[in-house]
This record gives C-alpha cells, sequence and structure tokens, in this order.
C-alpha cells in the first residue's frame, strides 16, 4: 500500500503510455506547453468537471468530477463522469434507496486513439472506484467529442493487469526522478512538449559514447 503523499495522477497513465518521456516530463520535471489540442481538450473537461452538475435521471445518477484514488497503485485523480445505474446487484449509495452498480465515463476531445492509453485511463478509474467501494465494474465509456460518440470499454484481466503494471513503472521513474529519453515517431510532432522534449537532439551520439567507441577501436587495433 502507497502512502497519500506517495501518489500520483491518475491522468498521467494516459500520458505515459503515450510517450514515457511526455510524462516524466510533465510529472517529473514540471514542464508543460500547450497548444490547440491540449485547449481543446481542456475546455471539454471543464464542462464535464462541474462538481455542481448532478443529475437524476429515473434510475440514472450522475455525478461529475468524483474525487477517486487507491492506495493499492498509489495513485489519485477524477472522474470526469461516474453513472450510477439502479441495479438489484449493485451496492448501497449514502441517502439513496436501492441499490446501483457504478460506471465511469472519461471524456476525450478527439477521436479513438490506436493505443490503448485511453482504455488504460478509464480503466485505472474503475479499479480505483472499486477499491473505494468495494464492488466489480465490469465495463466503463470514452466519450470523443470529434466522433460525438462513447464506445464501452470492457475491463478485461490483460487490461487491468497493464494498468498495474504502467504504475509501477512511473513510481519506479518518480523515486529516481528519471526521464527517458525519446523514441521518435511521428507522434513526436503533436506532442505540446515537442519544443521542450527537442526530439531530434535525442538521435544524435553523445560525445563520451564517441570517444569510448573511438577508444575501443584503437584497443582492438
Amino acid at each position: 500500500m502507497y502512502r497519500e503523499e506517495d501518489f500520483l495522477q491518475l491522468s498521467g497513465i494516459q500520458h505515459f503510455v503515450f510517450c514515457r518521456r511526455q510524462w516524466a516530463l510533465s510529472y517529473i520535471e514540471m514542464q508543460w506547453q500547450e497548444n490547440v489540442r491540449t485547449a481543446e481538450g481542456r475546455i471539454l473537461h471543464e464542462k464535464a468537471h462541474d462538481p455542481s452538475l448532478k443529475e437524476k435521471r429515473g434510475d440514472l445518477l450522475i455525478v461529475r468530477a468524483m474525487p477517486v484514488h487507491s492506495r493499492e497503485m498509489g495513485v489519485s485523480g477524477e472522474c470526469d463522469v461516474v453513472e450510477f445505474h439502479k441495479a438489484p446487484e449493485g451496492i448501497s449509495l449514502a441517502g439513496r434507496e436501492g441499490t446501483y452498480i457504478a460506471i465511469p465515463v472519461e471524456y476525450k476531445r478527439g477521436i479513438p486513439k490506436t493505443d490503448d492509453s485511453d482504455i488504460l485511463q478509464v480503466t485505472a478509474q474503475a479499479m480505483c472506484l472499486e477499491e473505494m467501494l468495494c464492488c466489480k465494474i465490469p465495463r466503463g465509456y470514452i466519450y470523443y467529442g470529434e466522433t460525438k460518440h462513447r464506445v464501452e470499454v470492457i475491463f478485461t484481466d490483460e487490461i487491468r493487469e497493464k494498468v498495474k503494471n504502467a504504475f509501477t513503472e512511473m513510481h519506479k521513474y518518480y523515486e529516481q526522478r528519471y526521464t527517458p529519453k525519446v523514441k521518435i515517431s511521428k507522434r513526436c510532432n503533436a506532442c505540446s512538449l515537442k519544443d521542450i522534449c527537442v526530439p531530434v537532439l535525442n538521435k544524435r551520439k553523445s560525445v563520451s559514447t564517441y570517444i569510448d567507441k573511438m577508444l575501443s577501436e584503437k584497443e582492438n587495433e
């Protein structure tokens, strides 16, 4: 179990999966720059994260900006939206009649990604909710602003294991204050930290590596 002062930000898992260096620059070195994509995403989340907007629609209760945490994984954060659906197999909620099942809904500005960064983020939210509410959450959703459509995510054992492994690795880097080198790809062009990261410089061999190689070649002559 992690201490509260050692908790990492839950939302960081999305950045970590996208690029470990980007995550380290943002969450270890505390460097950040906003571009059009991050600005649009921030505006979308601000609308979803208004805690004053609680809705009750029949047997459905909608809670926004719900704080969550996990001592087992050592993370904390907020769910954009948690839907509580009335169901006989659910759990009791304070001040509410009946029992409910919890379903997290994460909001994203664009379209579904080719990697599983969004999936791991909403899965991590569900795992936090399960620990806090002592329940089982089988599925959740990701709402994409560009398509205006929500995608169902089934929280499989494989996805849950990926979440645990990612947070374990994140804690290791954070404790060591280690910023990984960049793995250059096409995604670098869309990264808000491109000017800080300067990925092209990481392609060049360091002076010390060059000297070591030259000395080794001399010794073998």
